[in-house]
């Protein structure tokens, strides 16, 4: 069945390999990782937050790993003057071959739009941004950041709206994650000496602790079977395309596949299929 918002349907029909979807408890499906006491999760395991002040950070992990499906969780980022901290949201594999499906939320002067940080890492080896202003406001509401994760693709949903789509570039060459199980990770840390304009603007310390706030983790996890052909493998329907190529009209203001400078002989090889 199709995934729907305000009438916008991403077209993916998950068939009778994906297993019924699930709400999530932070306590039965996370841990926190660190920064002490300033992890918390309260509500009955509805509600989690992750704060920042001078002296440490702080971050979850699930634990449970994951080899495709659709994962959704609803997160509100640090209002007011967030300059200089970044809340990362990421699904990650170990060691030096990792693969990796990033979202990660830069923060911003008082009224300045967040910018969103999009990457995939395969085998190891990530250098594929792509940045997005957020055409809302994030701290005040609870929207939906997702990743549907399949054999042929990666979609990143905003809100229920596609804002990237990596496809599975195996047949030139290009190593796609479909062998590693991942975990959700998420953490919120100072990173001021890059993180808003390049690191000009300094974490404003007179404003801690930083904290944001996640709830309605969901799930539907995949059985995959003997054939990936099994899978209806359309990435998006005409009305998720144009969303998509709204997003990537108006909001985008990095895609490393336009990047002549950085790739001086020529965009990835990926970027070109």
């Amino acid at each position: 069945m199709g995934i729907s918002s305000n009438g916008l349907l991403v077209g993916l029909v998950f068939s009778s390999l994906m297993v019924a979807t699930y709400a999530g408890n932070f306590y039965q499906d996370f841990d926190l990782t660190w920064g002490g006491n300033r992890p918390k999760i309260f509500k009955g395991g509805q509600l989690l937050s992750l704060s920042l002040d001078k002296v440490s950070g702080s971050g979850f992990q699930s634990k449970k790993e994951y080899l495709f499906g659709r994962i959704d969780m609803q997160l509100k980022l640090v209002p007011g003057n967030s300059a200089g901290t970044v809340t990362a949201y990421y699904l990650s594999s170990q060691g030096p071959t990792h693969d990796e499906i990033d979202f990660e939320f830069l923060g911003n002067l008082s009224g300045d739009p967040y910018v969103l940080h999009t990457n995939v890492f395969t085998q190891g080896k990530g250098n594929r941004e792509q940045q997005f202003y957020l055409w809302f406001n994030p701290s005040r509401n609870f929207p939906p950041y997702s990743v549907i994760w399949k054999p042929q693709h990666i979609i990143f949903l905003v809100d229920n709206i596609p804002i990237r789509v990596f496809n599975n570039a195996e047949s030139v060459g290009v190593p796609f994650p479909k062998s590693q199980p991942m975990r959700i990770y998420s953490s919120l840390w100072n990173a001021d000496d890059w993180a808003t304009r390049g690191g000009l603007v300094k974490t404003d310390w007179s404003k801690a602790p930083f904290t944001a706030y996640y709830r309605n983790f969901n799930v539907i996890e995949s059985k995959i079977s003997h054939s990936f052909a099994e899978w209806h493998t359309n990435a998006l329907d005409a009305p998720s395309r144009r969303r998509l190529r709204w997003v990537q009209k108006y909001f985008m203001i990095y895609n490393y596949c336009t990047d002549l400078k950085r790739f001086p002989q020529g965009p990835p090889v990926e970027c070109r299929h």
